[in-house]
């Protein structure tokens, strides 16, 4: 009998692996030793907390992505596990993370619990739990979120200390504006006698002009004899989001609330747009000419192995994978193809914009799914992708490599881009959505693949539709710009982003 090869003894193990796991989380105990440890010479188990490991691909053990998106289906297996199905939830600031749609994993995670558990623990990538034992002020009853128990939403909201309104601002109006009925709050501040919170979301509700919402509040209150005294949480917050808005969800919420929030700072940074001085004829021929180092550039920050020589070759139509065996298997070239139609249908785009004067958002609204199934039609004709992936936006959830930040869920999609084409359809700057809507583009990600390179077609439209020049992110640059990207979707600061895109427009 010939002797199984050290890769087909590894598939077995991932095999076993797979099918014991939760979500890719896995206990120790549920593996032998030599599953275990073939996986663990792999670098295809990473270490979480004694008896506790995520399967990962091999060699990426140490990928902070990995973790990322095995973070809240550990939190979930592990709470579970150790306190049974409704023996924990989160703290009310943990809760409310989850229901604003709070994008980056939080550097520590609260939760209460029923058991004594008093006790601090440490997690890959600087992240940690923190455990309590609360029977008394255990919530009755637990709702889910990503399948982790949380706290009402009203609750949550009555229960936040003062310090989370300081410090997450953004996520209490959220959620201020997407909770469905003030009613609730009343009811819960009325049954816990809760003055002091009272008086914190009262003072909220008035920072954010929503007068009413703020007096039912009082009124309720007071009907039982509790006269507040109001006190502003948001003393040194600027609202962002606008009064009397009702949101449809709170991911497209936070979308609208970024864009407000970061516009400002952003048009303090860039020049007055330039306006277009030159033919519509000499500004395509100009964004011709920068097609080889475009494409060069752009596909290399996707990791592709790209040469110009390869991209030549694709323009000119030499490239024929039909009948040249190289050219069929490779992959890079079906990449660079789907670069070169996408850049054509691109500046078909921007020659409606310049001739016919069209808003810039919505050409983009019109047209961004041609762009997305140029990049990959290619590689569907060569079976490299199932057709009905060109379809539609992406259905399952996708991390970001070495970020914390995770983009929003796929039942969030749609009301985000929604939330986006009308931010880049009435925004009257160029370099705002220019720099904002490539930003807030690769923050919702919503497709599986290609949002870099369609994020910064994006952002060449609206940069051309105010005069500025089509702007090159260089590869030997990446690292800057993904760690600018980092700053605005993790820190919600986007200077260093703007001031990056700035430093590469210049000759």
């Amino acid at each position: 009998m010939p002797k199984e090869t050290p890769n087909k003894l590894l598939a077995v193990a991932l095999s076993k692996a797979k099918a014991v796991s939760r979500e890719g989380i896995l206990k120790a105990v549920d593996l032998d030793r030599d599953t275990k440890a073939r996986l663990l010479a792999a670098k295809c188990l990473m270490p979480i907390i004694k008896g506790w490991y995520l399967l990962t691909m091999p060699g990426t053990d140490g990928d902070s992505t990995a973790w990322f998106g095995g973070f809240w289906f550990f939190v979930s297996y592990y709470l579970e596990d150790r306190f049974g199905k409704k023996g924990y939830c989160l703290s009310a600031e943990s809760s409310l993370d989850l229901h604003s749609g709070e994008s980056s994993i939080a550097k520590q995670i609260t939760v209460l619990t029923k058991k004594n558990s008093n006790q601090t623990i440490d997690l890959p990538h600087n992240t940690s739990l923190f455990l309590y034992r609360d029977v008394k002020n255990f919530p009755s009853p637990i709702e889910t979120q990503s399948n982790i128990n949380v706290m009402p939403l009203p609750l949550a909201l009555c229960r936040l200390s003062p310090s989370y309104f300081s410090n997450k601002p953004l996520n209490v109006e959220i959620i201020l504006h997407f909770l469905p009925s003030v009613s609730d709050v009343s009811r819960i501040l009325l049954e816990g006698q809760m003055v002091s919170a009272a008086n914190r979301l009262v003072g909220a509700y008035l920072a954010l002009g929503e007068n009413g919402k703020a007096n039912q509040i009082a009124e309720d209150m007071a009907a039982v004899g509790h006269i507040l005294v109001i006190t502003n949480p948001f003393s040194a917050y600027k609202a962002v989001i606008g009064k009397n808005l009702k949101l449809k969800s709170p991911h497209a919420g936070r979308v609208t609330a970024l864009w407000n929030k970061m516009r400002g700072p952003l048009l303090k940074l860039f020049p007055d747009e330039p306006g277009s001085h030159h033919k519509t004829d000499a500004i395509l021929k100009h964004i011709q000419e920068l097609y080889l180092q475009d494409a060069y550039h752009s596909l290399s920050i996707e990791g592709y192995q790209i040469t110009e020589t390869l991209i030549d070759k694709i323009a000119n139509g030499d490239w024929d994978p039909d009948n040249n065996g190289v050219d069929k298997n490779h992959r890079n070239a079906f990449a660079a193809k789907g670069y070169h139609q996408a850049f054509q249908a691109v500046t078909k785009n921007i020659e409606i914009l310049l001739t016919k004067k069209k808003n810039a958002g919505e050409i983009f609204e019109e047209h961004l799914q041609t762009w997305y199934r140029e990049l990959f039609s290619s590689l569907v004709q060569a079976g490299l992708l199932k057709a009905s992936d060109l379809a539609g936006y992406r259905n399952n959830q996708v991390y970001i490599r070495n970020s914390r930040h995770v983009p929003p869920p796929v039942s969030a999609i749609i009301d985000c881009m929604e939330a986006l084409f009308v931010l880049l359809k009435e925004e009257k700057s160029a370099a705002v959505r220019a720099v904002l809507g490539h930003f807030i583009f690769v923050y919702i990600h919503p497709y599986m693949d290609g949002n870099g390179r369609i994020g910064r077609f994006l952002m060449n439209l609206m940069l051309i539709s105010g005069g500025y020049p089509w702007t090159i992110i260089r590869v030997e640059h990446r690292k800057a710009y993904m760690e600018a990207l980092e700053q605005a979707s993790v820190h919600k600061n986007i200077t260093p982003f703007a001031k990056f895109i700035l430093s590469e427009m210049k000759p």
